[in-house]
């Protein structure tokens, strides 16, 4: 009867560290990844300063990061849906947004930029008003083209897509997030950044309304990597101080 009771406990302990191992969770990362240098695709691996900032996220939490690359204006929907646990695209708190998704605290500000040809008239946001102009679908900046006076707003699905319009003279104008601006410049000969923000935002995380836990959690790990200098670092190796 011991040995049998023994041989019982043993098996016990073996199923309680199966179920334990088998209990990691993972953390799903909603983003688009065309917008560097916050997230991009580098051969088979997405690169960027929020997966970055999201695996340290996953390791404090003890979670394994998997990132789904989808269309931008997918991302919330994805966290709605339960799809994905966060959404961390370059997202941009707003009022709207905070209607279908809580958001974290912020990580990192941002702003809002026009990319024109070398030589265009559009030297000011007040150019803008009767121009044409491209934007990516969902973003900050489709928002904010509504309210320009006779614009005519063009809509891609990614925002290389409109920058190319822009070199063939398609359109007037890309209103985009200030880094991946300076990228996108800095690739393709002939454009510029005027030097007039479009609007200043704040990037933070998104997360269904229900997921108040997970929400209280990544704001503790992001205080942490906020307080350790490690957001600074990750940014800071994507972002060079002019």
């Amino acid at each position: 009867m011991k040995k049998l009771m023994v041989l019982s406990s043993v098996v016990c302990a073996m199923l309680c560290l199966c179920a334990c191992g088998s209990s990691s969770k993972k953390l799903v990362m909603a983003t688009n990844a065309a917008f560097p240098p916050y997230e991009s695709v580098e051969g088979n691996e997405i690169i960027g300063i929020d997966p970055e900032i999201a695996k340290l996220i996953a390791d404090d939490l003890g979670r394994e990061l998997v990132i789904e690359d989808m269309a931008f204006d997918s991302v919330i929907a994805a966290v709605q849906t339960g799809k994905a646990d966060i959404a961390m695209a370059g997202l941009t708190v707003t009022e709207d947004r905070k209607k279908n998704i809580n958001f974290t605290d912020p990580y990192t500000e941002a702003a809002q930029v026009i990319v024109v040809k070398e030589g265009s008239e559009v030297t000011t946001p007040d150019d803008l008003e009767g121009k044409t102009i491209g934007v990516q679908i969902g973003t900050t900046g489709d928002i904010y083209a509504e309210d320009i006076k006779d614009a005519t707003i063009e809509r891609y699905s990614k925002f290389f897509e409109a920058i190319n319009a822009l070199s063939q003279d398609k359109i007037d104008a890309v209103i985009v997030d200030r880094e991946p601006g300076k990228v996108f410049v800095s690739e393709n000969e002939g454009l510029k950044m005027i030097d007039e923000e479009f609007t200043v935002e704040e990037y933070a995380i998104g997360v269904a309304k229900e997921n108040t836990e997970l929400l209280d959690q990544i704001n503790a790990s992001l205080k942490k990597l906020q307080e350790s200098g490690k957001i600074d670092e990750i940014i800071g190796k994507y972002i060079k101080a002019e």
